[in-house]
């Protein structure tokens, strides 16, 4: 899987843009805030349909401007895939794969496989428990289009719950419906998520050992909020989640929330038997996201059959000599696009790379 190019046209500080891209690595050179995160972004919003900075589509418009353009050319199994997005300020956005409309967000995923790797990624470890789920809802969403839906209607039935538990005069069988709804689509996810988080605990484990000499032995566990194990089929799931809502039903109606589910899932990291999160160093920390995000990239070239594109924005200033060598070995045959401040850490030769130097939103190409 490799993207060819991309266009971009009143989108962020670049008004109008067009590049062609190495298929081994792409370099994005230049001081801070000239726009090089802006084209990671730009292809990670090709991928997921949204940014990774978490901002509204309208605030990546140009501030000049009303409408913004985002296209990128994919070559996926060898079969052309053009991905277009056009976004418009007080307009929902518009997404086009091969030219036709998508009815739906959800059918975008799968037509680019990504994986990110930022200084922000620290927070999967760092803080709470929502960073981790977003993270592994982000990539079995790639990975499986069908967990998206699943996650999008288990959330638009926990709203509507939440709604009912804050009406005081709510008895338990007027939840009933909700609670049948709420358990089946959650256990579908928690059955998605079991299946991911055992996969990503081999991969992490075995990364993990290379990186640190075999001296630390990284653990990766799923924390289900209604205490399953990994032997239970989905009908014991879903008996287990129905038991949990029904022991908790008092202390959510005096919250006014509903208390167990998905939504409250945990994954736990640990070195050696350590909690990562509360005992772990910062070079744990780190090198714990980064055995992570190199197992990501093996998982999701496992289960699509091709390496994902690899988006690694100014992380080499977060990681030693020894795990900046590490992660670059481990890049031959991925597509490679990196942002920073310095070419230093690159052993570049002539035929494997692009370089493209960045200033105030534009681009210049020195190879």
């Amino acid at each position: 899987m490799i993207i060819e190019g991309i266009r971009l046209l009143n989108y962020r500080n670049y008004e109008e843009l067009e590049l062609k891209f190495h298929s081994n690595l792409n370099l994005f050179v230049g001081e801070n805030a000239q726009g090089k995160t802006n084209l990671l972004e730009a292809i990670y919003i090709c991928a997921l349909g949204k940014s990774f900075r978490n901002n509204k589509d309208q605030e990546l418009i140009n501030i000049n401007k009303n409408q913004s353009l985002i296209k990128t050319f994919v070559k996926k199994r060898n079969r052309d895939i053009k991905i277009e997005l056009i976004l418009q300020k007080d307009e929902k956005k518009r997404i086009k794969v091969n030219d036709v409309s998508l009815n739906k967000y959800g059918e975008l995923l799968g037509n680019l496989n990504v994986v990110l790797f930022s200084p922000e990624d620290l927070k999967i470890v760092k803080e709470g428990p929502s960073e981790r789920r977003k993270f592994i809802d982000n990539d079995i969403s790639q990975i499986s289009p069908k967990y998206y839906y699943l996650m999008n209607q288990y959330n638009k039935i926990l709203l509507q719950r939440n709604k009912l538990l804050k009406n005081k005069g709510v008895k338990p069988i007027d939840l009933q419906v909700w609670n049948e709804q709420l358990s089946s689509y959650g256990t579908e996810i928690i059955i998605y998520r079991r299946n991911f988080i055992k996969k990503l605990s081999l991969l992490g484990k075995l990364m993990h050992r290379k990186i640190t000499e075999s001296k630390e032995n990284l653990e990766i566990k799923y924390d289900s909020n209604i205490n399953i194990n990994e032997n239970m089929n989905s009908i014991q799931i879903k008996e287990r989640f129905l038991a949990k809502i029904d022991s908790v039903y008092v202390e959510e109606k005096y919250r006014g929330i509903t208390l167990c589910g998905p939504h409250r899932d945990e994954i736990k990291f640990t070195i050696n038997g350590m909690d990562v999160k509360k005992f772990g160093s910062q070079g744990q920390q780190r090198t714990t996201v980064l055995s992570l995000k190199l197992s990501e990239i093996e998982l999701i070239r496992g289960e699509v059959g091709e390496y994902p594109i690899l988006l690694l924005d100014d992380v080499m200033s977060e990681l030693d000599e020894f795990r900046q060598k590490y992660l670059l070995n481990n890049l031959k045959n991925i597509q490679t696009f990196i942002t920073t401040t310095v070419i230093n850490p690159f052993d570049l030769k002539n035929d494997n790379y692009k370089l493209h130097r960045i200033a105030n939103g534009n681009v210049y190409n020195n190879k």
